[in-house]
């Protein structure tokens, strides 16, 4: 249904005229929606693990097969942002949930030896329209719930969705250790799809207030921090989705492991990192997202220098403990720089002057349009780590390059965290998470 009158911020509206309980019905089925269309987007982490040499295709062509997915799944999420305002939070949910049909019932055709690597490729490359789903819902929640409880609801809805990846892994390593075939993960996802599509219609709602505004759009795009926070993302989120389809791969070809194998470890690290994902957005919610996410990319590096050192030992134990930390950091990252988004915004409305529900509708704007463009630019970021992946495997043999690259980077992005929203002028008074309690608070604390 359409939903005439909602604001969040008023306490009343939030507590006594039911507000909270709507929001939360549609968080619910909108983190089941982009649960399905992230299982879906990392699909070919799992189909590449049954792919053996009967298909004819090496190390470098699945790399690339799962980097086609990536890169699709972040260039749709700029449209996908801006479909719900247009269509409506529940209409587009429908949608997008609908549209996950294309990707699995072609798989689920094509899927045998004998078809040919471009084949392949195409499948792969609708994949992605999956990752689309995370742009949508985050926009979505993003009007549903007050700036108070954003890190929380938008960490929990990220959560809920990323966890897709590593419960198809599970699926995956089910379908392998039983002796199946790829087809039956794929004749499990389908119905799925189907249910997550009539449920978003029997259950969510749309915000009617929420339209398409250009002039925001266009203001985002103007911002300084709306492509600060991009590059940002894409360290934190890039990572945990690159990590996430390429793991299997890394397995398979550094440490030479059976498909069972690398299945029976491929899950556990994106399994933690989107369980820990809600943490990173309440912590930020209570320390301040540059905070939380200037410790996270000093705990990736450190973790990131422990894979380096693993990978020139060649010690699987300790190579497997250091990936599983990262991506355990990568999740408080994803809720802590998420978070950061409608805080940064709100505080920019305050230092121009705007107090209570003006402050936090142009906060609300701003965040809704750059959300879509740094969560796109984010998801470049796993095109990036499985681009570097397959080039340092070519060229050297494994990835302690690769390897090597994503530690300086890290690195630049702890020192833009710190520079931008924490070192003494960058931190200046510019607004409030919490307007009542603490009417001026620095960018650090957003």
């Amino acid at each position: 249904m359409w939903i005439e009158r909602w604001e969040p911020e008023d306490e009343r509206f939030w507590k006594e005229e039911g507000g909270e309980r709507v929001a939360r019905r549609n968080l619910v089925f909108s983190v089941l929606s982009e649960h399905i269309g992230f299982s879906v987007w990392s699909l070919w982490s799992v189909m590449v693990l049954f792919m053996g040499p009967e298909y004819g295709i090496d190390a470098a062509g699945k790399f690339f097969l799962v980097s086609m997915a990536t890169l699709v799944g972040a260039v749709v999420r700029v449209p996908y942002t801006f479909a719900v305002a247009r269509f409506g939070g529940r209409n587009w949910t429908v949608i997008a949930a609908s549209l996950l049909l294309l990707p699995t019932v072609a798989a689920f055709v094509v899927m045998e030896p004998g078809t040919s690597y471009g084949t392949f490729m195409v499948c792969a490359l609708l994949t992605g329209i999956g990752g689309g789903n995370f742009a949508s819902s985050m926009t979505n929640i993003n009007s549903f719930f007050p700036l108070r409880q954003k890190g929380w609801a938008l960490g929990l809805n990220a959560g809920g969705g990323n966890i897709g990846v590593p419960v198809v892994q599970l699926v995956g390593l089910a379908v392998i250790g039983a002796g199946g075939g790829p087809r039956l993960v794929l004749g499990i996802y389908i119905p799925l799809v189907l249910v997550s599509a009539v449920c978003a219609f029997l259950f969510m709602d749309s915000i009617s207030s929420v339209r398409n505004d250009t002039g925001a759009v266009s203001a985002a795009v103007r911002d300084p921090h709306t492509w600060i926070m991009s590059f940002l993302y894409v360290g934190t989120f890039g990572s945990f989705i690159g990590y996430g389809f390429a793991f299997g791969l890394v397995l398979q070809t550094q440490f030479g492991r059976t498909p069972l194998e690398a299945a029976q470890l491929t899950f556990v690290g994106p399994l933690l990192g989107s369980l820990i994902r809600p943490v990173g957005g309440r912590l930020a919610d209570r320390f301040g997202g540059a905070r939380i996410t200037l410790g996270n990319f000093v705990g990736m590096g450190a973790a990131t220098g422990v894979v380096v050192v693993a990978s020139v030992r060649e010690s699987l134990p300790l190579f497997v403990g250091a990936f599983v930390a990262l991506f355990v950091l990568t999740g408080l990252g994803n809720g802590s720089t998420y978070k950061m988004i409608p805080g940064i915004f709100q505080a920019k409305a305050e230092a121009k002057g705007l107090v209570g529900e003006a402050a936090a509708a142009y906060g609300r704007r701003l965040s809704g349009a750059a959300m879509g463009l740094i969560g796109a630019v984010g998801g470049l970021g796993g095109l990036g780590i499985n681009l570097a992946l397959r080039q340092s495997f070519r060229t050297v043999g494994s990835g302690t390059g690769a390897y090597v690259a994503f530690l300086l980077f890290y690195g630049v992005c702890s020192l833009v965290t710190w520079a931008v929203y924490l070192r003494g002028a960058a931190a200046r008074t510019a607004g409030a998470t919490d307007t009542e309690e603490k009417p001026q608070l620095s960018y650090a604390e957003v």
